[in-house]
């Protein structure tokens, strides 16, 4: 019987940390991350996303991030694409780090995004998803930049961007939801990544390279 991976080759994607598999989110994973997306996020109050989307309610919440994900694979092309990855620890997701890009042959730039389950933050789970998903854009799509932002408050999030070695890359101001937030932007290269000191384990990637018509990675 034909995979889904076959039919679409992201889906054949895993990376794997010391403490972590990272694999895309599928139709069977989608429960699992409403509940922990409804376990709590950030501060009642306090999100950390432009789109404060943690913040609906359940009956909003689940067909909410339902959609997105379907979304992100109906939009996927193999120039601009966002690819949300489950991030598992003993069978538990905690989270979901997504990686996208826009003109990717041309930029050779990607953006991350993620959100953890407030029972899984503090433990330095964040750092090595991020560690993953650049990784695998470095060593194996051949991006030349890695970029990120957050809200100039979120020292979580900056915290850990600083700790791979992204450096600061301008100021802006933006809407979020009905508020007004300075939003930080952060700039990473081969260069000045600070390089975990474990080496991620990837399958899948072939199927993936050969879809977006990556040469040489």
């Amino acid at each position: 019987m034909t995979s889904l991976a076959e039919i679409w080759p992201p889906f054949g994607l895993t990376l794997t940390t010391p403490r972590l598999t990272l694999r895309p989110v599928l139709d069977d994973d989608i429960p699992s991350a409403v509940a922990a997306a409804r376990s709590g996020v950030h501060e009642p109050g306090r999100s950390p996303f432009s789109m404060p989307w943690a913040e609906l309610p359940d009956d909003e919440l689940a067909p909410n991030m339902a959609q997105w994900y379907w979304r992100c694979r109906a939009n996927f092309t193999k120039e601009s694409w966002t690819l949300p990855l489950g991030v598992w620890h003993e069978d538990e997701l905690l989270g979901v780090q997504d990686i996208g890009a826009k003109n990717f042959h041309t930029l050779k730039t990607v953006s991350t995004g993620s959100w953890l389950k407030r029972s899984a933050q503090g433990q330095g789970f964040g750092k090595e998803m991020r560690a993953a998903v650049v990784s695998y854009a470095f060593d194996y799509l051949d991006a030349e930049v890695a970029e990120s932002e957050a809200a100039v408050w979120n020292q979580q999030s900056l915290g850990v961007s600083t700790a791979l070695g992204y450096e600061l890359n301008g100021i802006f101001r933006d809407g979020w939801g009905e508020k007004v937030e300075t939003v930080q932007r952060v700039h990473l290269t081969p260069t000045t990544f600070k390089r975990p000191t474990w080496t991620l384990k990837v399958q899948g990637h072939e199927g993936l390279k050969t879809y977006l018509k990556l040469q040489g990675s």
